[in-house]
């Protein structure tokens, strides 16, 4: 019987290929998936002719990762704003100058657009308002996005242009910032929709170049698959176009799982339905998901639900989006159409919300194995955790916010509240699979951060969010592979290195499995993503 020639052999280095199959030492892939793993002299027969032989000398191989929550497309279109982080921009000063150097290379008329600050970083230690983008930005419309992508602050010419002045009424499920009853020009959730409306909108070439740019941002870092978490947040129905001509013309550079934005007013989902792309519909590359409603906003910015309010503020208890009746009859349709709902719900009132929602449309139609999702899931509580083991429900989590934003937690809950955030350790040990990813615009699709904080608890200033909920490498590498998989429901396809599964695979600079975790964070780096069997990414060329 003639053997089966390898197009790729990995080799010389450790090759975790999933918690249950452990580590091998080669690795043989053949049409795009996993041929046969296990030791050099048992994969050497498969190496022939044509074979590309990848030595590892020591380096770890692991499934492609899978980012389970990020917005691709905003992430590639972001590329083209001001960068607010704070890494690029420590001081209200630096962020301003970096506004007004944009300005003064933005024609007439045209926008000045920027994401990344958090204003518990700032030296100021306070959010910039409209006054600070007047000084930087006096002759352009300017506005100015929170790493967390709830909170805006706009110029006066932003507020003038999209019609709103100190009589304008807060609307529902948001909040117009005034100080004195003059406005300061910050604006949250669904406060920002003016703004959004009159901002310029993608074209289609540009929807199309930003998946491209951001996957291939992605493939750097060894991330495979990803899930978009909103499709339809930046140009509506258009998007979904944009992916299909993306996937066509082989510019969709990673595996993409769609969420349809379902909120009312911006919804997707009936246009989908029309269509016909329902939950699975597409192949291996671009898959239709799940459903995604927005129900608050972020901690760190003071949005998040809570059933306690934020310290210093003994009135706010976050934004509420929706009613109970409203999200339960959303979350009823989407559910008889076939969906797994996947919604935005970090404060623990927010996810009682939810909880109870999923529970009401599953208990009036059955489907042991629907998987909804609670999106972030940082703030739930000991009973909600014994109603999702029961109901089927599994938290996305992030635990990269850990790394960016536990400190802001901190400043702006207290410890007591802030430090057992995002339970990792006990999700894992309640069987309910948590993912993990980056929330990308929100943090950087960096994987390291994200591993350092699931291994460690640390902040990016070294404060410690509850040791308790450490996990293990091997956990991690789990929740970053197979985990992630399974909250798509693509276990069977992808996630881990199995024969028969999608060739997907990560090769990172050093191994992992004995690195120390300050090793990880500061000296990893991605060396080589391979996709469907093909080589997609390598940083030595």
């Amino acid at each position: 019987m003639a053997i089966v020639e390898a197009d790729i052999v990995l080799r010389g280095g450790p090759i975790w290929r999933g918690r249950a199959e452990g580590v091998a030492r080669a690795l043989a892939i053949w049409g795009g998936r996993v041929l046969a793993s296990g030791e050099e002299a048992e994969i050497a027969p498969l190496i022939g002719r044509r074979t590309r032989v990848v030595e590892l000398d020591g380096r770890l191989a692991t499934p492609g990762l899978n980012d389970s929550h990020l917005h691709l497309i905003p992430l590639g279109l972001n590329m083209d704003w001001v960068d607010a982080r704070p890494e690029k921009a420590p001081t209200l000063d630096a962020l301003l100058g970096r506004l007004a150097a944009r300005a003064g290379a933005t024609p007439p008329g045209g926008w000045v657009l920027a994401r990344g600050y958090d204003q518990t970083k700032l030296d100021t230690g306070r959010h910039p308002t409209r006054d600070d983008l007047d000084r930087a930005v006096p002759d352009h419309p300017a506005m100015l996005v929170r790493a967390c992508g709830h909170v805006s602050i706009v110029n006066s010419r932003a507020l003038a242009l999209a019609g709103i002045d100190e009589n304008s009424a807060t609307p529902e499920g948001g909040f117009i910032e005034r100080a004195g009853g003059r406005l300061t020009g910050l604006l949250a959730e669904n406060a920002r929709a003016p703004i959004q409306k009159i901002l310029p909108a993608p074209t289609d070439d540009e929807l199309v170049a930003a998946i491209e740019r951001g996957g291939r941002y992605l493939l750097s870092y060894g991330i495979t698959s990803c899930m978009e978490a909103a499709a339809g947040m930046r140009a509506g129905f258009r998007e979904i176009a944009a992916y299909h001509v993306a996937r066509r013309d082989g510019r969709l550079p990673v595996r993409t799982w769609l969420a349809l934005l379902g909120d009312e007013g911006r919804s997707i989902v009936p246009q989908c339905v029309e269509a016909g792309l329902l939950a699975g519909v597409g192949d291996d590359m671009l898959t239709v998901g799940g459903v995604k409603y927005f129900l608050d906003g972020s901690a760190g910015g003071r949005t998040a639900w809570m059933t306690q309010p934020y310290l210093g503020e003994p009135a706010n208890f976050g934004v509420k989006m929706l009613e109970d009746e409203k999200l339960e009859r959303m979350v009823r349709q989407a559910h008889d159409l076939g969906f797994q709902l996947v919604c935005h719900a970090i404060g623990d009132a927010a996810i009682e919300q939810l909880i109870t929602a999923y529970e009401k449309a599953l208990a009036a139609n059955p489907d042991p194995d629907r998987r909804h999702r609670v999106e972030h899931c940082g703030f739930s509580t000991p009973a909600q955790h014994a109603r999702m083991v029961k109901a089927g429900i599994y938290p996305c989590p992030q635990q990269a916010f850990i790394h960016d934003f536990g400190d802001a937690y901190v400043e702006v809950l207290g410890p007591e509240r802030a430090l057992p955030s995002y339970p990792f350790r006990t999700w894992f040990d309640l069987g309910l699979k948590p993912s993990t990813g980056s929330d990308a615009p929100v943090c950087d699709p960096d994987p390291f951060p994200n591993f350092h904080a699931m291994l460690t608890r640390k902040t990016w200033r070294g404060t410690v969010m509850d040791a308790r909920q450490c996990v293990t490498i091997d956990e991690a590498l789990q929740a970053y592979t197979e985990f992630g998989a399974f909250s798509q429901k693509q276990e069977a396809i992808k996630g881990r290195l199995a024969p028969g599964l999608l060739a997907d695979v990560a090769v990172f600079s050093r191994d992992l499995l004995t690195a120390t975790p300050h090793d990880i964070l500061t000296d990893t780096r991605c060396d080589l993503t391979i996709l469907g069997g093909r080589v997609v990414y390598d940083r030595a060329a």
